[in-house]
């Protein structure tokens, strides 16, 4: 089916434990947990008063499959950029833990599944938006990334759906509400993902991935979007309060959070190490489940 690419391996058929792992390693479990979370803050904020626990069950799995698809068909597609990095040289499809044809076919299975779920449990709407991830993420922002460092922006915007999709699970409609999240994690996106291409420029480079440190080593562009994201962000992450759907409790957390990040950034922009970089980081994957928790906590 697929063309096989050079592996690094011991020459032996790996074992069933081995082989196991190696496709839960392909559905990026941790990431799509954070999607999933995300998902479910918007789903509990768009929710009426009965909150529908069946609706919310299916709801979650049928986005965690969708994510844990989207995954795998990403690694498939990047298979011969991933073995020219040292930080995925050792990834399932690399390391012959599963071949390219059951990685695409395991991938495509999980997306079908996803959006069938999808149309037949929760709604065409979410089920709309799950397609736009698919092809927003697939045939659009993974291609382009070793052809223009705009891919990131690109990328961002089936980044950013999953909130979105939580909350048309629970209402059936696009409000202001869903705008909301889907901006904040829009913006949240670029501080996080130039953070995590500064640190692996060079891998970047090596494999021939145009992200902004790669197309400008100096870091003087990279460091002014940092800071331009993390400042439109925060009066965005504010829109929560200003539009009822969270309240006072969440304000003050959300300027907490944000000036927090808003200062990693100014920081990571003008020191613009790797140091810097990985504070970023770490506030980056801190800040965003806190400020859904705050979200919905201030609801409960």
């Amino acid at each position: 089916m697929a063309a096989e690419i050079t592996t690094i391996s011991d020459g032996r058929s790996p074992t069933f434990g081995k082989r196991l792992s190696g496709f839960a390693e392909l559905t990026k479990p941790r990431i799509a947990i954070l999607l999933v979370l995300t998902s479910a803050a918007g789903f509990y904020l768009a929710s009426p008063a009965a909150f529908d626990l069946v609706l919310f069950s299916h709801s979650m799995a049928a986005i965690a499959l969708l994510a844990f698809g989207v995954a795998t068909l990403n690694q498939f597609w990047e298979r011969e950029l991933d073995v020219k990095m040292d930080r995925t040289m050792r990834r399932p499809i690399q390391s012959s833990r599963v071949t390219s044809s059951q990685a695409v076919v395991f991938g495509v299975l999980l997306c079908v599944s996803a959006e069938v779920y999808l149309f037949a449990l929760v709604n065409t709407l979410t089920a709309v938006l799950g397609l736009i991830v698919i092809v927003g993420y697939l045939l659009l922002y993974t291609p382009l990334k070793t052809r223009t460092s705009a891919s990131t922006a690109i990328g961002a915007v089936p980044g950013a759906l999953p909130p979105l999709m939580g909350w048309t699970a629970a209402a059936n409609e696009i409000s202001l509400g869903a705008w909301a999240l889907f901006s904040i994690q829009f913006l949240w996106q670029f501080p996080h993902f130039l953070a995590i291409a500064w640190l692996y420029r060079e891998d970047y480079a090596k494999a021939g991935i145009l992200m902004l440190p790669v197309v400008e080593p100096e870091g003087r562009i990279t460091a002014r979007q940092i800071v331009l994201f993390a400042m439109m962000l925060f009066p965005v992450s504010l829109a929560p309060f200003f539009l009822q759907i969270s309240g006072i409790v969440f304000l003050g957390i959300s300027v907490i959070l944000s000036g927090w990040f808003l200062y990693e950034s100014v920081s990571m922009a003008l020191k613009r190490t790797d140091a810097s970089a990985k504070r970023l980081l770490l506030a980056s994957v801190i800040y965003l489940p806190l400020l859904y928790l705050a979200m919905v906590l201030d609801r409960l």
